[in-house]
């Protein structure tokens, strides 16, 4: 039986919406790890005082 190969092929980044997804590089145990990255969903809207009636 062959063994597994030492290195992980290189994955593309990627997109949807509102997630980008990006690979890590592999540490000293060789575990690849994955980067989160998510944009807002809301937009957040400055408070003002209301007027006196």
């Amino acid at each position: 039986m062959s063994e597994q190969p030492k290195s992980r092929p290189k994955v593309p980044e990627g997109k949807t919406r509102y997630v980008t997804t990006r690979q890590k590089e592999p540490n000293e145990k060789g575990f690849v790890g994955y980067e989160t990255i998510w944009e807002s969903l809301q937009k957040e809207a400055e408070y003002a005082t209301p007027k006196q009636p």
